[in-house]
């Protein structure tokens, strides 16, 4: 039997060869012959989005990348950081990783990120900046008990509601 993969048709979840045509709608989650726990997969993801540019003058990207799991579907989505000027255009790359996947699936609900430059986060690295805390915190109340990479080798984790307490939004819920 050659490679499966996961595909999600509707509510339903199936697992099916390779080479099988795809369905209008269908959505391919993951190989399940990947060995790979999840935070592997998504830092290798992400890592391809890494190679600094300078896009313009003024612009600089990629130079700080993320990747953001759906907690709908499992879906692996990825981001990079573009950074301009004056602040015109300024988006972390937790923030366009999680607009990637709200342009693919409409949900805004995020199990999991972990974001990094060019080597995975450690001791405590990889924390989102308080304009993504805020974003995630406001995208879905779900996204409180994100979990955060911070130390990739030793796959230590926090949760985006202990570095965000006390939201003052919380009561809009």
């Amino acid at each position: 039997m050659g490679k499966m993969i996961m595909v999600q048709r509707g509510d339903a979840l199936l697992v099916v060869p390779e080479d099988t045509k795809l369905m209008e709608g269908d959505v391919v989650l993951e190989n399940p012959n990947d060995s790979r726990d999840v935070w592997e997969r998504m830092y290798d993801a992400a890592k391809k989005e890494y190679h600094p540019e300078d896009v313009s003058p003024f612009f600089q990207a990629h130079h700080v990348v993320a990747a953001v799991e759906s907690a709908k579907t499992g879906r692996i989505y990825t981001g990079f950081c573009i950074e301009g000027a004056s602040g015109v255009m300024n988006l972390c790359a937790e923030r366009v990783a999680a607009l990637n996947m709200y342009i693919s699936e409409k949900n805004m609900v995020v199990r999991r990120m972990i974001a990094f430059r060019d080597k995975p986060p450690v001791d405590g690295g990889g924390m989102p900046c308080g304009a993504c805390r805020e974003f995630f915190m406001q995208a879905a109340y779900e996204n409180r008990n994100m979990e955060i990479m911070t130390d990739y080798k030793k796959r230590k984790i926090i949760i985006l509601k202990d570095i965000i307490p006390n939201w003052w939004g919380d009561k809009r819920y």
